[in-house]
């Protein structure tokens, strides 16, 4: 089954996109504790970039982008804010984890803690650079519906 290119189920809320990055960056603070659990760390980390950029590019240009091409998504940033240069690189990186993470390969993907570490703090930094960009704080952030 193909995803629908009108974008009818996705929030068009960006701070809805930031809220469940955010999400992905704490489960990836509370994976990497344990070193089994380093695939799924990066790909919560490839989650959290993906939605901080769509996040980003929905409250720049009020239209959702679709697509899981980090980089592609950092270069559209780029064009509204040279800042996202400085994280192209590591968006190339993160390309790899969305599918080796989750799926079985012939060779698989060995993922060190201090790669797994180092995306992560690309990871941080970059969704808070977005969260400012956008002024969101997830803690004060309150989702219709909850209390």
């Amino acid at each position: 089954m193909s995803r629908r290119s009108n974008h009818t189920t996705d929030s068009k809320r960006y701070f809805d996109w930031l809220y469940h990055a955010y999400q992905d960056l704490l489960a990836a603070r509370m994976l990497i504790e344990d070193n089994r659990l380093y695939g799924p760390t990066v790909f919560h980390c490839q989650q959290a970039i993906e939605k901080s950029l769509k996040a980003f590019l929905l409250f720049k240009h009020r239209k959702l982008f679709d697509g899981h091409n980090l980089t592609w998504l950092c270069k559209q940033a780029a064009l509204t804010d040279q800042a996202f240069t400085q994280w192209i690189g590591k968006s190339t990186l993160l390309n790899r984890f969305y599918i080796e993470t989750r799926y079985p390969a012939d060779i698989p993907e060995e993922i060190s803690r201090e790669l797994a570490e180092d995306i992560l703090a690309a990871t941080e930094e970059m969704t808070e650079f977005i969260c400012d960009a956008v002024k969101f704080d997830y803690n004060s952030y309150h989702k219709r519906g909850k209390k």
